[in-house]
């Protein structure tokens, strides 16, 4: 079985307590896909009278979760729905890329393929995260050539060197190879040329313009 954690929100004060409904609600939706579908829930975390268009990081219970998953190995999350997850649709897209990007996979026990599928609304949500995160990178960039030439001044000649895309795209080569991991619910594997597509939909490209070839995917994830 998979290990997995917990998670459950409830935004109004008015619904939180034992004699509520709302986390016993989740509880069961959740206890009752892992039965299903091979999960072991070993840990939970509740944040109470805590608003769906909060940061996740402002979130003490989510802090909580994450933190404990950073020290005993875990990488799944369960929530009863996205929107339990966050009702606000950039905080949704902003929240999840934060897990990608340590290597967690959160997964909606109502739509399990919720975060991979493949809608207008997502493909929107993904576009406006990869201009976000082209825009970091140009900011990135343009710090490292402001560094490299401070440095050529003061050594008298110019500092070069080509960087490793773990260097220079580290959000890029961890969405790579998160998307190169089994589907936790089909067992499915993406082919090379897949991820090369699903990268190009969220912002990530060659420095031609072009989708990363298949052999590029196949050296990144091999790092």
């Amino acid at each position: 079985m998979q290990k997995a954690v917990a998670y459950y929100r409830t935004s109004s004060a008015a619904n939180v307590g034992n004699d509520k409904d709302s986390k016993k609600r989740q509880q069961e939706a959740i206890e009752g896909f892992a039965k299903a579908n091979g999960y072991d829930v070993i840990e939970g975390f509740y944040d109470a009278a805590v608003s769906g268009a909060d940061p996740i990081e402002a979130r003490p219970g989510f802090g909580e979760m994450l933190a404990y998953l950073r020290s005993n190995g875990a990488r799944i999350i369960l929530v009863e729905n996205a929107s339990r997850f966050a009702r606000d649709h950039i905080v949704q897209g902003l929240g999840h890329k934060l897990l990608q990007g340590e290597g967690f996979d959160l997964i909606p026990v109502d739509a399990p393929e919720y975060f991979t599928e493949d809608t207008p609304t997502a493909n929107l949500i993904r576009q406006i995260l990869g201009v976000i995160s082209e825009f970091d990178k140009a900011v990135t960039v343009q710090k490292l050539r402001g560094a490299r030439d401070r440095k050529s001044k003061e050594i008298g000649r110019r500092v070069e060197g080509r960087k490793s895309y773990r260097e220079t795209e580290p959000e890029m080569v961890r969405e790579a190879k998160r998307l190169g991991r089994k589907n936790p619910k089909t067992g499915r594997v993406r082919s090379l040329r897949q991820i090369a597509k699903e990268l190009a939909s969220i912002g990530y490209y060659r420095d031609n313009g072009q989708p990363y070839n298949a052999q590029t995917i196949k050296n990144i994830l091999a790092v």
